[in-house]
């Protein structure tokens, strides 16, 4: 008797606590079966339960090896260089399904189904009865299920379909021969995430009153110290919700009923001051605070910043202070699960990684990621720009594409608009097509949400788009304007390398805030150490494919030099092209692209970390950050190499986007390689108020050498960890002598007499006189599969301890002191020679 009233009292708290439940979550495993050809209806798999194949939720086909095995190998072609290969993929309709359970208590409430990622159409039956169908890129598949989910047993349907939903969002990439593999924007391709087929993050079962609140959205006024928060509620209550305002803490600083609620069109408004105790968010004070709604047994909270940005006179300001994004691209990578992760901590570590590098912003070119990365940069005081999933050279040419895409903006701002984080949006990537919508949909979205700056494309080959801002755009995300380049790459291989050079010249015109666009992009050569890292769902034939061909070849040996010296070519471009922005009043941030690996698109390895944000031996973020920091030392000076005779002259400047900082000195020196002072000073009671610092003190030394040798010229700012170096090399004024046992001449004809004389011969032909590839002296750009148009060249690989270098100083790797030999230069290809 006793153990029934035991078994008695557990069934009924069992059935109590079921009865309370608000959520349930339906991760676990579920049956699916695919369906290419689209008859999973006609044969009744909505209507009754289907023995499929068992895999668990969350999670995509590709982690259960569901789909069509590969069957490339490893080789030197497009299909293989395109981007990492899928070990299994599908394209089509996948039916999912499970039974559910819904318990007593939900009987009369509203039934959400919430879906938190899926690509990129979902369909769901309930017990055989549609239940409707949505898309979305960018944000959640919900569905209310409310008259379909009585209490008892269900069986739950969904269908997903990850086939190309809408023409004219997506740019061609013609260089890849399998269709697949064609569609570039990073919401919908292959090239980083893959298209994936399943569910991701959060798979539930909501359950609510039907006059609850929802949608809590907080917006900051900072300039007049105001907050209005807004909520929608379908069915209205009678009573006025608490509002409970608590810090990090959990410490209320403020709890009331406000009476002054306004309604309009299904939502409510209130406008209040601002609590004196509530802290301003920025990257150096990321405070953040929550919200309640607390109206009868209903709570719904939400996390918020309280910050404001805009612009003055064109000038990037937060909370009225200036701010320079030092940005990086971030293009859906994850070469193990081929998506976004969905889990907070994995984007803390990947943040982590990128202010470890100096960095203080992230955009997400032509995608938006989970709600996940937003919280993660909230705390972790990191500023983010989303995107439409769109990259198109046909804007509007479809309306159903330009519906769809206004869908997914209204997604974004409901989904994530609160977030202090979220400082930028844009439309997408390098648009073309109709400016004017482009202008209209940016117009409707500041008119909706003025909580951060709206632009109407990241950059756009369209002209005069890209050259100038569109009239609605509230930054400007550009490579050049009518007056010429704000990018290094555009530069470096046609002027001769001078550090004194900004692009103000260029930029003085524009009216809104400006950021560089996609700087950097040189190619590193590929580290085949990270062969045996790629554990996941894509198989690394690529970085297989060229191990091979340096096996054939017989220079495996040189794969870690390769990747070594063509790394250390591309850093030293960054911090010039970083360190150019920098310089340049009025330039409010540049975007890398970038510093990890972009193994996509023709294998563009053009980061300075691997795909997985690890290092690759090449600079560490200690170094990095001295050029890539809120404070960075400048030295502006006309070149790299000096003769003995020459003055070194130099102008040191301070970019400050710290805060004001008064009675600072700065210490400068130069230093030979053995760590000799050859000069130095400092310069006292300099104040140094946030923005550009510029003519603070010069630097001088003359040139009185008689061994060629590189010097360092290092500036700090004393009592801080902000400080930056460059090198120079000087050279004595006279010539080395020539052998007088060697003929040296540029003529083939006179080698070969000379040789028949049995002389010693020193051949230097003139570049004009060879056939081969054309000096250039930045590696080459992006990747050669996806640009083939261009020079193939990756720098130089040297051996610095050659004696026919003694009197010329250098690393193994290419460094300005190179500029002239490599611009004057063809590289001749030697594979038929039997050496």
């Amino acid at each position: 008797m006793k153990q029934q009233f035991l078994l008695l009292l557990s069934l009924l708290l069992i059935q109590c606590t079921a009865e309370k439940k608000s959520e349930i979550s339906l991760a676990g495993t579920w049956q699916v079966q695919l369906d290419s050809l689209d008859q999973g209806e006609s044969n009744g798999w909505h209507t009754s339960a289907f023995t499929g194949i068992a895999i668990d939720l969350p999670g995509t086909l590709d982690d259960h090896s569901v789909g069509k095995p590969n069957t490339l190998q490893p080789a030197l072609n497009n299909y293989v260089l395109s981007n990492l290969t899928r070990k299994h993929s599908y394209i089509g309709k996948a039916w999912y399904q499970r039974h559910v359970q819904i318990p007593d208590g939900w009987e009369g409430k509203q039934i959400m189904l919430k879906l938190e990622r899926v690509l990129w159409q979902s369909k769901v039956y309930v017990n055989g009865t549609p239940a409707g169908t949505a898309e979305s890129l960018v944000g959640s598949h919900q569905y209310d299920l409310s008259e379909l989910l009585p209490p008892g047993d269900h069986l739950l349907t969904i269908v997903i379909d990850n086939a190309n939903q809408y023409p004219f969002i997506n740019v061609s990439g013609n260089r890849y021969p399998d269709p697949v593999n064609q569609d570039m924007a990073h919401a919908y391709t292959n090239h980083t995430q893959i298209k994936w087929n399943g569910m991701l993050g959060k798979i539930r079962l909501v359950a609510s009153e039907k006059t609850s609140p929802e949608n809590l959205q907080i917006y900051a006024d900072v300039t007049n110290g105001k907050l209005t928060f807004s909520y929608r509620q379908v069915i209205p209550k009678t009573e006025k919700p608490q509002l409970i305002i608590s810090d990090a803490e959990g410490i209320d600083i403020y709890n009331d009923a406000p009476e002054a609620w306004q309604s309009k069109g299904g939502r409510y408004y209130f406008e209040m001051d601002a609590p004196g105790s509530l802290k301003l968010w920025d990257e150096f004070n990321p405070h953040l605070y929550r919200a309640q709604l607390v109206s009868g047994t209903d709570t719904l909270s939400a996390t918020f910043g309280y910050r404001e940005i805009n612009h003055k006179e064109g000038v990037l300001m937060l909370n009225g202070k200036r701010i320079f994004l030092r940005g990086n691209l971030e293009c859906a990578i994850f070469p193990l699960t081929g998506h976004p992760p969905m889990e907070k901590e994995a984007w803390a570590k990947l943040i982590a990684t990128a202010k470890d590098y100096g960095l203080n912003h992230l955009r997400f070119h032509s995608w938006c990621p989970p709600k996940a990365a937003f919280e993660a940069a909230d705390e972790a005081g990191f500023y983010l720009q989303a995107e439409l999933p769109h990259w198109s050279l046909k804007v509007g040419q479809d309306p159903p594409t330009t519906a769809f895409l206004r869908n997914e903006a209204e997604k974004i701002l409901t989904a994530y608009g609160n977030h202090p984080s979220f400082v930028l949006m844009s439309l997408g990537n390098e648009l073309q097509g109709d400016t004017g919508l482009l202008n209209t949909m940016v117009a409707e979205l500041k008119k909706k949400d003025r909580r951060r700056l709206y632009t109407t494309t990241s950059f756009s080959f369209q002209k005069p788009t890209g050259a100038r801002p569109e009239p609605e755009d509230e930054f400007f995300i550009t490579q050049w304007t009518e007056k010429g380049w704000i990018r290094g790459q555009g530069v470096f291989n046609v002027r001769f390398p001078g550090f004194n050079e900004d692009y103000s010249g260029n930029i003085d015109h524009i009216k809104v805030p400006l950021i560089s666009h996609e700087i950097g992009q040189y190619s590193v050569y590929p580290d085949l150490n990270e062969i045996s890292r790629h554990t996941g769902v894509l198989a690394p034939l690529n970085f297989i494919a060229i191990k091979n061909d340096l096996e054939k070849k017989g220079l495996s040996d040189l794969s870690a030099d390769f990747t070594r010296a063509s790394g250390k070519l591309a850093a030293m471009l960054y911090k010039e092209e970083i360190e150019r922005a920098l310089k340049t009043p009025g330039f409010d941030g540049f975007q890398l692209l970038q510093l990890q690996d972009f193994p996509g698109q023709g294998t563009a390895l053009v980061g300075l970390l691997n795909a997985f944000w690890e290092s690759k031996g090449i600079i560490t973020g200690k170094e990095f950050r001295k050029f890539n920091s809120p404070v960075v030392p400048l030295l502006r000076f006309d070149k790299a190499v000096y003769e003995a005779g020459e003055t070194f002259r130099a102008t040191i400047e301070i970019a400050n986007f710290l805060e004001d900082r008064k009675g600072q000195t700065i210490d400068w020196s130069v230093k030979d390689e053995q760590g000799n002072t050859l000069a130095g000073g400092a310069i006292d009671n300099i104040d140094l108020p946030v923005g550009n610092n510029t003519e603070l003190g010069t630097v001088a030394l003359e040139i009185n050498t008689k061994k060629a040798k590189q010097l360092t010229v290092e500036v700090a700012l004393r009592g801080t960890p902000y400080r930056n170096d460059w090198p120079v090399w000087v050279y004595p004024k006279s010539m080395v002598g020539k052998p007088t046992d060697v003929v040296i001449t540029t003529s083939v004809t006179e080698a070969i007499s000379a040789l028949e004389a049995g002389k010693k011969v020193f051949l230097n032909p003139k570049p004009e006189q060879l056939k081969g590839i054309e000096g250039k002296f930045v590696p080459v750009f992006w990747s050669p599969v996806h640009f083939p148009d261009q020079p193939g060249t990756m720098g130089l690989l040297i051996d610095d301890e050659h004696k026919a270098l003694e009197d010329f100083p250098t690393k193994p790797h290419t460094e300005w002191q190179w500029w002239d030999l490599c611009i004057h230069s063809k590289s001749v290809i030697i594979d038929s020679l039997n050496v």
